[in-house]
C-alpha cells in the first residue's frame, strides 16, 4: 500500500483525534470550499457494514479494470493494513458507510452521477473513498484506480501526522472535478485538513443551503450568472459590481429554488408574488421579476440603476414606516435583503399582513424595533446574538423559523424563512395580543438603552406609550424613524479641509516630537519617524469641541487618521507616522504601485511642507507633489454612466 504523502500537525494539539472526523466530515460533506469546480454533495445516512457488505460492493460486472476474488482481498487488505490478524474481526461491523454524489458547478459528465462510498474506520483513526460512476440505466463501475485513504496517525506521546495512501497511484485518473489530481491531494487537502483538525470548533450557524436540494440551486445560479453578468459591465453605483451583482443573483437563485420546491410542496400553479422592503439597488428585485415573479421594491432612495431595468421592474421610492399603511394582505412573500432598520419589522409585517403571507429576511446592521440593537450577552457573537433576536421576534409573530447559510461573499450570510405559522387562524387575535405586546417591550428597553448610552439622542426615537391591544388603523410603528431620504456623508470625507489640516498638523506634531534625537540634524536616512500613541491618546490632545465634532461622524477620530493615511498609519489601536520608504509598514502601502514616469501629481505632499527634514523619497519617487511645480491638475475625463436599459 503506497503512501503518497505524510504531513506533521502542530505540536500541543489538543483538538485530536476529535477535530480530525470534524475535517474529514468537511471534505465529505462540503468539498466545495476546497474544490472550487464543485457546487457540493448529495449524502446518504450512514449505516455500519461488515466485510461480506463491502464484498457485495467490489463485486462489480462493470468496471473498467478486470479483476478477480483476489483484487477484492487487496482492497480488504488495504482497508485493514494496520491491524493484526487477530484485531480484524474485533467489531462485527468495523467501518461506517455512506455515499455522496458530486455536483459539479458546470456538467461535464451528461447522465453519468460520480459517486464515493466512504468509509470511516473509528477505531483504526483512517478514512477510505471508493469512487464509482453511475449510468442512467443503473448500472456501477467501481474506479479501483482510485481508491484512496486518509490516515490519522499518533506517533509519540503528543505527537500526530496525516497520512495520504493510494491503492494503485499508476492507475490513478484525474480530471480535476470528481477525481482530483493527486499533487493537488497532496499539496492542497491534506495541510487543509490539518488546519481545520487542529483548528476545530463547532459552527454557530447551520451548514450552506441546509434548506435546498444543492444540485437544483448550483443548475439554476449557473444559468441566472450566465443570464446576467452583463450587468457587472454598466454599474453605475460606486459599488463593487461584481460583489454585488453575483451577490443578488445568488439570493435571487436561493428564492427561485425555494419558492419552486415550495410550489411543488403545495401543489401550485402560480408563481409566488413578493414585496422586497428596502431594495436599494433594486437587482433582485429586477431578476426575480425577470424569472416570472410579479412582485416590487420599495426603498426611500432612488438609485442611479433604477432607470436602466426599464418598465417591467416596478420599484417606489417611499419611506416606509411600520403601520396599517404598509400591509400587504394580497402578497405571499416579504423580502428583507440586507433591509437594515426594517429588519426586525418585517417578520411583524408579513405576520399582520395576512394569514398566508410569508417572509425572508438577511439580516446585516444590527437594529431593534426603534434604535440601534444593544448587546445583552458576551457569550455570543454579536451576529449570533442578533440573528437569536431576529428568530426570537419571529417565533414571537408566530411563525415556525427556519434558519439557513446562502452562498454568497458576504460574511453576513445567515438568513431566516417563515414559510408556516405555528398557530392556527383561528387563534389571530391571541396571537396579535402576544406580538403587540412584545413590540412595546422592546420600545420599553430601547427607550432605556437611548437615555443611558445617549444613542441617537438627535431623534425622538420613542414618542408616547405603546399599547398593548393594536386596533386596526393604529399606529403601532410610532417612534420608528426610518433613513434619511439623502444619504448623509458621516466619514469624516465632510469636514471643511481647514478643520481636518488642522487636527493633522497637531496630531502628527507631537508624535514627531516624541524622537530623543534632535531631527533637525539628523541626515536623510535617520528621517525623523516620530513615536506612537494609542488613538484614545490621542484624543487627549485635541479640545473637547473637536472631539464632539469628530463623534457625529462614523468612526470619529480613527476614521479622520486612517483618510489621512499619506501622513499617518494606523494598527492595533496605535497610530504612527508613515514612512513611505518602508514597503511593509502596511498592507496599502505594500500593494501600491510605484509611481509611473510622467504621472500626475493632484495633491501636495504633506512631508515636503511641513516635515523639518521634507520627504524621505526624492520627487520622482513620490506619488505626492514637492512644490508647487510639481502640481498639476488632474485632465482625465468624467467616467461616463452607459444607460442603455437592460
Amino acid at each position: 500500500m503506497p503512501k503518497l504523502f505524510n504531513i506533521k500537525c502542530p505540536g500541543g494539539c489538543k483538538t485530536l483525534p476529535e477535530g480530525f472526523w470534524s475535517a474529514v466530515d468537511v471534505w465529505v460533506k462540503k468539498p466545495h470550499v476546497v474544490n472550487k469546480r464543485l457546487c457540493g454533495v448529495k449524502e446518504t445516512e450512514s449505516e455500519d457494514v461488515d466485510t461480506e457488505a463491502l464484498r457485495f460492493l467490489l463485486d462489480d460486472p462493470v468496471s473498467e479494470l478486470p479483476h478477480d476474488d483476489d483484487d477484492d482481498d487487496v482492497v480488504l487488505s488495504f482497508l485493514n493494513c494496520r491491524v493484526s490478524p487477530e484485531q480484524t474481526h474485533e467489531r462485527e461491523k468495523p467501518w461506517s458507510s455512506s455515499v455522496r454524489t458530486f455536483i459539479p458547478k458546470i456538467n461535464c459528465y451528461g447522465t453519468n452521477m460520480h459517486k464515493e462510498v466512504i468509509l470511516k474506520d473509528f477505531s483504526r483513526q483512517q478514512v477510505t473513498f471508493l469512487p464509482f460512476e453511475e449510468d442512467a440505466e443503473g448500472q456501477v463501475c467501481l474506479k479501483r484506480g482510485n481508491i484512496y485513504q486518509i490516515q490519522l496517525l499518533h506517533q509519540d506521546c503528543e505527537e500526530w501526522s496525516l497520512e495520504l495512501h493510494v491503492l494503485n497511484p499508476d492507475a490513478w485518473f484525474s480530471d480535476g472535478v470528481a477525481y482530483p489530481r493527486l499533487p493537488w491531494l497532496s499539496a492542497d487537502l491534506l495541510p487543509k485538513l490539518v488546519r481545520w483538525a487542529t483548528e476545530y470548533k463547532s459552527s454557530e450557524f447551520r451548514s450552506t443551503l441546509s434548506l435546498l436540494p444543492v444540485e437544483k440551486y448550483s443548475i439554476t445560479y449557473q444559468q441566472l450568472k450566465e443570464k446576467y453578468k452583463a450587468m457587472v459591465k454598466v454599474w453605475p453605483e460606486v459599488t463593487d459590481p461584481e460583489k454585488f451583482v453575483y451577490e443578488d443573483v445568488a439570493i435571487a437563485t436561493y428564492l427561485l429554488v425555494l419558492w419552486s420546491e415550495e410550489r411543488a410542496e403545495k401543489g401550485l400553479t402560480d408563481r409566488q408574488s413578493f414585496v422586497d422592503l428596502g431594495c436599494g439597488n433594486g437587482l433582485l428585485v429586477h431578476i426575480l421579476t425577470n424569472e416570472g415573479h410579479p412582485g416590487k421594491g420599495i426603498d426611500v432612495r432612488r438609485r442611479k440603476i433604477w432607470d436602466m431595468y426599464g418598465p417591467q421592474t416596478l420599484l417606489e421610492e417611499k419611506a416606509i414606516t411600520p403601520s396599517e399603511s404598509f400591509l400587504f394582505p394580497g402578497t405571499d412573500w416579504l423580502i428583507g435583503n440586507h433591509s437594515d432598520e426594517l429588519t426586525p419589522w418585517i417578520p411583524v409585517i408579513a405576520a399582520r399582513s395576512s394569514y398566508c403571507c410569508r417572509y425572508f429576511v438577511l439580516p446585516c446592521c444590527f437594529f431593534d424595533f426603534y434604535g440601534k440593537y444593544q448587546r445583552r450577552q458576551c457569550k455570543k457573537s454579536q451576529y449570533k446574538e442578533y440573528i437569536d433576536f431576529i428568530t426570537e421576534v419571529s417565533q414571537v409573530s408566530g411563525f415556525n423559523t427556519e434558519e439557513d447559510c446562502l452562498r454568497i461573499p458576504s460574511t453576513k450570510r445567515v438568513c431566516l424563512v417563515g414559510k408556516s405559522r405555528s398557530y392556527q387562524v383561528s387563534d389571530e387575535a391571541q396571537a396579535e395580543h402576544r406580538r403587540a405586546h412584545y413590540v412595546q417591550s422592546r420600545q420599553t428597553l430601547d427607550r432605556a438603552a437611548v437615555q443611558g448610552s445617549d444613542i441617537r439622542n438627535d431623534r425622538d426615537c420613542c414618542h408616547g406609550d405603546a399599547e398593548i391591544n393594536r386596533t386596526p388603523g393604529s399606529s403601532w410603528g410610532a417612534g420608528f424613524q426610518p433613513r434619511d431620504r439623502v444619504e448623509v456623508i458621516r466619514n469624516c470625507a465632510s469636514l471643511p479641509r481647514d478643520f481636518v489640516d488642522g487636527v493633522v498638523l497637531r496630531v502628527a506634531n507631537v508624535l514627531l516630537g516624541m524622537s530623543a534625537d534632535d531631527d533637525a540634524g539628523m541626515s536623510s536616512t535617520n528621517w525623523n519617524q516620530g513615536g506612537s500613541l494609542s488613538v484614545s491618546e490621542v484624543a487627549g490632545l485635541l479640545e473637547q469641541e473637536t472631539l464632539q465634532l469628530l463623534k457625529k461622524e462614523c468612526g470619529g477620530l480613527q476614521t479622520l487618521l486612517k483618510n489621512n493615511h499619506q501622513v499617518f498609519r494606523v494598527e492595533g489601536g496605535r497610530v504612527y507616522i508613515r514612512d513611505w520608504r518602508d514597503k511593509k509598514s502596511s498592507r496599502a502601502a505594500a500593494k501600491k504601485k510605484p509611481v509611473a514616469p510622467g504621472a500626475l501629481k493632484t495633491r501636495p505632499c504633506w512631508f515636503h511642507d511641513h516635515h523639518r527634514q521634507g520627504c524621505p523619497l526624492q520627487a520622482e519617487h513620490c506619488a505626492f507633489a514637492h512644490g508647487p511645480e510639481d502640481l498639476r491638475p488632474s485632465t482625465r475625463p468624467l467616467k461616463k454612466i452607459k444607460s442603455e436599459t437592460i
